[in-house]
């Protein structure tokens, strides 16, 4: 048989009350079988199909895909929008330097320190520093929101920001961009996400800092939970 750990986050998992499960499966079941194996006997995933991907091992998956024993499987719900390395060019620190360097991508349960990601990016090379910060506010999908829950993917959270920022520095050469997300629950006015977009003209900055929130908000594995005093809704997917 094939082994697999099967995941789910946000709205599945709440729906069908356990964050994870071990699934055995058939030698060379796709990934389409999985999907039919858990309809099967979970309804809400049967109405659910084509409301969420799958990603293998941190990599989205199609349905041929075939499982290996050991997989790592999440199902993964439509997203919020709903650990890096020093980027090439910045200072190591020195030998006598205690300090951590700065991350430049984190998915963090704490409060987010934005000179920490202008400190990512920051260098000789550099004459504009972007910063964008993506607040909890009190008006969304609901008409009324007390707070916000953010949920992740971590290990894929990370990979997937981190392919962000090197795509745009590879598209504006001399870019940089460092991207940390907030998890766990957020009071109005705590930033969610902090961006900053470091580049030798401003021009570049700019761009670099919109086309990472716009990448983040359609591809990260992150999800955000609007709680009101009249209920609660998972923003993509619907009550």
């Amino acid at each position: 048989m094939t082994a697999l750990r099967v995941l789910y986050f946000a709205v599945l998992r709440e729906r069908l009350g356990r964050a994870e499960e071990p699934v055995s499966l058939p030698p060379g079941s796709t990934v389409s079988d999985l999907l039919a194996h858990l309809a099967a006997r979970e309804p809400f995933l049967a109405a659910s199909r084509g409301r969420f991907q799958i990603a293998v091992n941190l990599q989205m998956a199609l349905p041929s895909h075939v499982l290996q024993d050991g997989d790592e499987v999440a199902l993964i719900p439509p997203v919020a929008g709903g650990s890096g390395s020093l980027p090439t060019g910045a200072a190591e620190p020195c030998d006598n330097d205690t300090r951590p360097a700065p991350r430049r991508i984190a998915v963090l349960p704490t409060t987010l320190d934005p000179a920490e990601l202008e400190a990512a990016v920051a260098g000789p090379d550099i004459g504009a520093v972007v910063s964008f910060a993506g607040v909890a506010r009190q008006h969304g999908t609901l008409p009324e929101v007390a707070r916000l829950e953010y949920e992740a993917y971590v290990p894929m959270a990370e990979a997937v920001l981190t392919a962000i920022a090197d795509e745009i520095a590879a598209k504006h050469p001399g870019t940089r961009v460092a991207i940390h997300h907030r998890t766990g629950t957020l009071a109005l006015g705590e930033a969610a996400v902090l961006i900053a977009a470091a580049a030798p003209r401003r021009a570049a900055a700019f761009e670099a800092c919109r086309e990472a929130i716009e990448e983040l908000k359609s591809r990260a594995p992150i999800w955000k939970k609007e709680v009101g005093p009249d209920g609660d809704v998972w923003v993509g997917f619907g009550p």
